[in-house]
């Protein structure tokens, strides 16, 4: 059977489209989000700013706790030589403030939580922006953020960090 010099000129197209497609290389980059909300600097800015926001309250926290255990130490103390009624009525107080620790404690973790969301929130809306320009500016064809396994030939990170990082820590 012979092959006709078109066929065997298509064969030869379709190879060496073959081969130029291999030859073209994806550009993938990846990114350690964990790595980004820890370490760049608006990243820095927010923790900075929620230690300032609740330091204060959570210091007042501790202190209500170290004072109602005082308080049980002494009642631990005392108590033999303390009418019932007056154990009792001590008792009583503890548990009635170390309810109103705990409830304040968790009104606390809340409202950390709840800013601590909001503050991640915008950090991550700015990484995200840094991260599709270096995408369009670089021209990857992809770019994850969660990954099993990634070479350092692929690890973006440092040049999103340092990105933000250049924009400043607000």
């Amino acid at each position: 059977m012979k092959l006709s010099f078109a066929t065997l000129a298509a064969a030869g197209v379709v190879a060496m489209a073959a081969a130029s497609v291999q030859a073209q290389e994806l550009k993938i980059g990846y990114v350690n989000s964990d790595r980004v909300l820890r370490d760049a600097a608006p990243a820095k800015a927010a923790q900075v700013r929620l230690e300032a926001e609740f330091g204060k309250r959570d210091k007042e926290l501790n202190e209500m706790a170290l004072r109602l255990k005082a308080a049980a130490d002494k009642l631990e103390k005392e108590a033999p030589a303390l009418a019932e009624s007056e154990r009792n009525r001590r008792q009583r107080e503890l548990i009635d403030q170390d309810r109103e620790i705990q409830r304040k404690r968790r009104e606390f973790q809340e409202d950390l939580n709840q800013r601590k969301n909001e503050e991640l929130a915008h950090v991550v809306e700015r990484a995200n922006k840094v991260i599709k320009q270096i995408f369009e500016n670089e021209k990857y064809d992809l770019i994850l953020q969660e990954a099993v396994f990634a070479g350092p030939r692929a690890d973006i990170t440092d040049k999103v960090i340092k990105a933000l990082n250049a924009q400043g820590g607000k």
